[in-house]
């Protein structure tokens, strides 16, 4: 059957010493990578595939907004590092505690959950943001029904999907394997999503051939 896959970002290369880095949530004794990351010794065999995805923080964009919980972030810690510097960004990430920051590229909104289901702390100071009428550059990343209701804040102030990065990593209450089974349905939500913000756009649009009709 070969080997369990897990996807990871490459927290960082050191091409003279022939290393990596790859930071791990570990939570509990479930799943496959967190147990072998806590029990993990030299000498133990990774099998390692290609690279997979395809975010960069644009370097022009007019501004950035990041958000995942702890499974985002390694890869917003990576990006923050390729944000030119006196760039504007918006950064929040979601921890279990305040103790849990940790020094990144940028200034950073760290959002305790504090005994709060995952997700809905971080998704209510999001929505507090006062988003600029020109669209950023968007990575919106974590569990996934905070994913999904940032995507339809986003979408209905117009933000087009080619300026952002989204992705469902996870859902609270399942494991890896049940999540892989639900992305399906996930998907179509998301997707019901867009056609009803399509829908209503297009009702709110002025009715084109009428108005030349009249001119």
């Amino acid at each position: 059957d070969g080997p369990v896959r897990r996807s990871y970002t490459i927290r960082n290369f050191d091409r003279a010493a022939g290393t990596i880095d790859i930071d791990f949530v570990v939570h509990g004794t479930e799943g496959v990578a967190g147990p072998w990351a806590a029990t993990a010794r030299p000498g133990d065999t990774l099998v390692m595939g290609g690279v997979g995805g395809g975010y960069r923080p644009a370097p022009h964009a007019p501004w950035h907004l990041l958000v995942g919980d702890e499974s985002a972030l390694p890869a917003i810690a990576a990006a923050l590092e390729e944000v030119p510097k006196g760039a504007q960004v918006h950064a929040y990430i979601e921890i279990a505690d305040a103790t849990q920051t940790i020094d990144l590229a940028h200034p950073v909104t760290w959002v305790p959950r504090d005994g709060a289901p995952y997700g809905v702390t971080l998704l209510a100071k999001v929505l507090e943001l006062d988003l600029p009428a020109q669209p950023g550059h968007v990575f919106l990343h974590g569990e996934a029904g905070m994913v999904r209701e940032l995507r339809r804040h986003l979408r209905a102030h117009g933000y087009p999907m080619s300026a952002m990065s989204i992705s469902g990593y996870w859902r609270a209450g399942a494991t890896d394997e049940m999540w892989r089974a639900q992305k399906r349905d996930w998907k179509q939500q998301v997707d019901q999503d867009e056609q009803t913000l399509t829908s209503h756009a297009c009702q709110a649009m002025p009715d084109v051939t009428a108005m030349r009709s009249n001119v």
